[in-house]
């Protein structure tokens, strides 16, 4: 079954054709208020649950390698070796990146 029917949001009102005349059904402010309402919510809901899905993927893919043991360091490209006290005669010495990572 298929009916034309013309919103009125000024006055609140829905007009339709019925068998004999014009059919109005009208409703309240506070209601179509409370109406408007619950559709906001609703729409921050399903916004929210679409972000939390796309956080979940993110974090997923950052998550590090448990197989990787401290054992299995490799410096990077670039490392400059600096002298940990310039002043000492141990000649201890750490290496510092010298680029850092879009992360």
């Amino acid at each position: 079954m298929k009916f034309m029917a013309v919103p009125n949001y000024t006055n609140l009102k829905l007009k339709t054709l019925g068998p004999c005349r014009v059919i109005t059904i009208g409703t309240s402010f506070q209601r179509a208020y409370e109406c408007e309402v619950e559709c906001c919510e609703y729409a921050m809901a399903i916004v929210a649950s679409k972000e939390l899905v796309d956080i979940r993927e993110e974090v997923i893919e950052e998550v590090p390698d448990p197989k990787w043991s401290a054992g299995s360091f490799e410096p990077i490209e670039g490392a400059k070796e600096v002298l940990i006290d310039p002043s000492g005669f141990e000649g201890k010495v750490a290496c510092i990146g010298t680029t850092l990572s879009f992360k």
